[in-house]
């Protein structure tokens, strides 16, 4: 079975720099087969130089889900650089039209894995993006829907190679069945995984490592 992996998050908050590191950790430290299927939103956006309209935020949604189906038929893993659910969430903040979440929950509940990025990185300025004022609105709606749906979720931040080692450290429970001890430097994040004792979330704060770290501390 392909493994699905979603990657959430605000604007400039980090998704595509992650899931391409993902992809390339993945390819040369393991034997898996890794696809990223990145945002159809922006393609769409460059294509009619223009931001979608309420009433054509279901098609883009539709068609992201598509294409993530689409890199599963051939791969062993699919990193989704966002989901039909930020699509939702955006149609909530932007339009105030709450009619996409259904759908884009039902798809988002076949995803073995949410990262939610955490909102600790500098705003990299985009035409296509909002502002910063609206990163912290979008987290919010975003975690509301993933626990209102009962969909667990783990937050990932940092910079450059933490970053990375915080969302290796989340997946290591999924990931372990599929590698094997002398798959590079995955072997090794395993084995701090399994020293940290289990899995852990927070719901309020962004550092995904605090829970992990205090209970280290009271070792």
């Amino acid at each position: 079975m392909t493994l699905h992996i979603a990657l959430l998050g605000a604007e400039s908050t980090g998704k595509s720099q992650l899931g391409q590191a993902l992809l390339e950790h993945l390819r040369l430290n393991t034997r898996l087969r890794p696809a990223l299927v990145s945002e159809y939103l922006r393609e769409w956006c460059d294509r009619e130089g223009r931001t979608p309209q309420a009433q054509e935020q279901m098609a883009i949604a539709v068609e992201q889900h598509a294409r993530g189906q689409a890199a599963a038929r051939d791969h062993d893993i699919v990193l989704h650089d966002t989901t039909p659910l930020m699509t939702a969430v955006y149609s909530d903040l932007l339009f105030q039209d709450r009619s996409l979440y259904a759908w884009a929950l039902q798809q988002q509940a076949a995803m073995q894995a949410n990262l939610l990025m955490a909102l600790d990185l500098p705003w990299a300025a985009d035409p296509q993006r909002d502002g910063p004022h609206a990163q912290a609105p979008t987290d919010q709606l975003l975690r509301r829907a993933l626990r209102t749906a009962g969909l667990d979720y783990s937050v990932v931040g940092g910079q450059g190679p933490d970053r990375l080692a915080q969302a290796l450290n989340a997946l290591g429970p999924l990931l372990r069945p599929r590698v094997s001890a002398g798959d590079g430097l995955f072997s090794r994040l395993m084995q701090r995984d399994d020293s940290l004792g289990g899995e852990w979330r927070c719901e309020h704060c962004d550092d995904a490592a605090c829970e992990h770290a205090s209970r280290l501390q009271r070792r």
